[in-house]
């Protein structure tokens, strides 16, 4: 059977691309027609394609490490096959995209900030992402994921957030900071199974158990390095479960959409203290041996709220949307303990550019009661006024213009108080001094088909 849909497949794609009552209707049709009919067949028989190309050309104008600008670019192929067309496997679904990233990280060259400049920076490479199949049981009101894949879509996720370019309006900066190699979020997916239960029209049940870690946890190197290609599908590692109940409501006589989400968060891994050895004494002692006290284990808790403000017309899902995320973990163990963002979203504001969006937000992440309490050591022992870090926060501005159906730029502005919660400036020769605030402006491009 799907030997002959793929034939009946390949066949109407074909015929489509040809466009062909007569050779002279073919000729006369534009070729970007006869590829947009093709793509139509192919999604019809279930199978479809995506590219995008983000390309950014980002500067740190001051503060940071150093001034400078980069260039980053990422391409992102996938493809989405509805294996019940395509093969008849009924009410499942394969998915598979890989990144092609090349290019600079300002964050990593040049501001030295937690929460990076943009969730597309990392080292470059071509890697594989995700690769997944998902079973809907129950009608629809249950779906099975497994296989490689991230979580950063479903899990602490608000709809109004994607607009956003900083790494932590998308996956949170507190489990892109604490969790073994940022948790699986871009650039890397870990093998895992999540599951999604539709209790009723308002309630959505989301659990998951990820690998605890996309790269060796014993490794020194960046985690990126480790697994360069996306390829190591771990699946020994401590486990990481995550589990959230998301709540649909609406509210006034508007009936403006809102939705409220609770969970929790469980990594089985051990964790180092941020501020003692295992002998007992701080890490800053030089009489410690240096090695890490180890703890079982590590959790968080986290709530997301979003709401649609105001609409430009009734009815309309455009319009003032608001979000916000918070989320909190045991200092002792966890770089940053606690986590808090939100921001604003206006959609269909201009009639003559309806598909365009502006958007404003904010980033705090507090630096934990135990790494605070490291840094005062160090100024004991070193005697001298060594910094103490204390929050990073990040405020951004940003709009999204359509310019064509496939193409869309996008200014941005971000502020960033404390780079790396206050730490100590690489280039100030008696460690005593934090980074100043880092301005950061730019321009991102999207290409998509």
């Amino acid at each position: 059977m799907c030997r002959v849909l793929s034939r009946a497949t390949l066949m109407s794609a074909a015929i489509a691309f040809c466009a062909t009552a007569t050779p002279a209707q073919a000729e006369d049709k534009p070729v970007a027609d006869r590829i947009a009919d093709a793509r139509a067949a192919l999604e019809d028989a279930g199978y479809q394609f995506s590219l995008t190309y983000i390309g950014e050309a980002f500067a740190n104008t001051r503060g940071g490490m150093n001034t400078g600008a980069v260039y980053t670019g990422r391409l992102d192929l996938g493809t989405t096959i509805d294996l019940e067309k395509a093969a008849g496997w009924t009410g499942a679904t394969f998915h598979a995209n890989m990144f092609q990233i090349h290019g600079d990280g300002l964050s990593r060259s040049y501001v030295g900030n937690l929460m990076l400049v943009s969730g597309v920076e990392s080292l470059p490479t071509t890697r594989l992402y995700e690769l997944w199949i998902e079973q809907k049981l129950l009608d629809g009101r249950l779906a099975v994921r497994v296989g490689q894949q991230g979580a950063d879509v479903e899990f602490i996720d608000s709809q109004y957030d994607d607009i956003f370019i900083n790494s932590a309006l998308g996956w949170p900066g507190i489990t892109g900071i604490n969790l073994p190699a940022g948790g699986p979020s871009p650039p890397l997916a870990v093998p895992g199974i999540r599951i999604k239960a539709n209790l009723s029209d308002q309630i959505t049940a989301y659990l998951a158990l990820f690998d605890g870690s996309a790269s060796s946890p014993q490794g020194t190197d960046d985690p990126q390095i480790l697994n360069s290609n996306g390829l190591r599908f771990r699946v020994n590692d401590p486990p990481w479960w995550i589990g959230q109940l998301k709540y649909k409501f609406e509210i006034g006589e508007s009936k403006l959409p809102a939705t409220i989400t609770g969970g929790a968060w469980y990594h089985m891994m051990s964790f180092a203290d941020q501020r003692f050895s295992a002998d007992g004494l701080s890490l800053a002692d030089p009489n410690s041996s240096g090695d890490p006290l180890w703890h079982r284990r590590d959790n968080g808790v986290f709530m997301v709220y979003e709401q649609l403000l105001a609409r430009v017309a009734p009815g309309s899902t455009k319009g003032v949307a608001f979000f916000m995320r918070a989320s909190v973990s045991p200092s002792d163990r966890n770089l940053v303990s606690a986590y808090l963002d939100g921001g604003f979203l206006f959609t269909g504001f201009s009639d003559k550019y309806p598909d365009d969006r502006f958007g404003i937000a904010a980033t705090y992440a507090r630096i934990s009661d135990a790494a605070r309490a490291l840094d005062r050591d160090t100024q004991i022992f070193t005697g001298t006024p060594y910094p103490i870090r204390d929050y990073e926060a990040i405020v951004e501005l940003t709009y999204q213009h359509q310019l064509t159906p496939n193409l869309q730029v996008q200014p941005m502005f971000q502020y960033i108080f404390h780079p790396g919660g206050g730490a100590v400036d690489p280039n100030d020769p008696t460690q005593t001094h934090r980074m100043k605030d880092s301005v950061v402006v730019g321009m991102r491009t999207i290409l998509s088909y």
